[in-house]
């Protein structure tokens, strides 16, 4: 038979983002971030520190599409009071022929 003795964690503070083994993270993560893909028609994919949004755009119609749902993510910003860093958006040009949208 072994004895186990039962460990603690010690608190350590934390300078940013979320810890990744504290149990509450995921619930608050969940709990202010839950709501952002509403409405939302392309694929998003949400991450502790980053956001993803993902389409295949080959026409007019689906680049306003995408457009539309970078504009909603905007509105949801500014009503949430979350910052995206703009200086980090990419758009990924694949193809031959790519009409390369902006």
């Amino acid at each position: 038979m072994v004895a186990l003795k039962e460990q603690m964690s010690k608190w350590r503070p934390v300078m940013s983002g979320i810890c990744q083994e504290f149990a509450l993270g995921l619930a608050l993560f969940n709990t202010f971030l839950g709501d952002m893909d509403t409405g939302i028609k392309c694929t998003l994919s949400k991450f502790a520190n980053d956001t993803k949004l993902c389409d295949a755009v080959d026409t007019l119609e689906g680049r306003d599409a995408i457009q539309r749902d970078l504009d909603s993510l905007e509105r949801w910003a500014h009503a949430n009071h979350v910052k995206f860093n703009k200086a980090k958006y990419k758009v990924l040009h694949m193809g031959q022929g790519n009409p390369k949208y902006k």
